[in-house]
């Protein structure tokens, strides 16, 4: 069996590493293996931030809710449970929405709950 060298595949796969960690600082651009972990430090970062965001919009919205819920004399708690006792089927990001951006509206929203 004669010897082979990976000439072109090892090429091929430094030059995709390169290109991902093109931008980063030091030797975590141009050295192999920092650069190898870099980026699969950097793809680990994303993947838990893509989780994270989705935290951190929820508790924006209820923050949100919070403040033009009081604003209305009720508490978040008591407008959700009223809310779904009326069978108002909001999700929370459309209700952060209205409170910011349609005050009357989400006021409307308010009586409904309480009522």
């Amino acid at each position: 069996m004669p010897r082979v060298k990976t000439g072109s595949v090892r090429r091929k796969s430094r030059k995709r590493i390169m290109k991902l960690s093109k931008g980063y600082r030091g030797g975590r651009n141009n050295l192999r293996r920092s650069a190898v972990e870099a980026v699969e430090k950097g793809w680990n970062y994303a993947y838990a931030h893509r989780r994270a965001r989705k935290r951190e919009f929820r508790q924006l919205w209820i923050a949100r809710i919070n403040a033009a819920a009081r604003a209305h004399g009720t508490s978040y708690s008591r407008l959700m449970n009223g809310l779904k006792k009326a069978g108002v089927n909001l999700n929370r990001k459309v209700l952060a929405d209205l409170a910011v951006r349609d005050e009357k509206g989400f006021g409307r929203i308010v009586e409904l709950a309480k009522g």
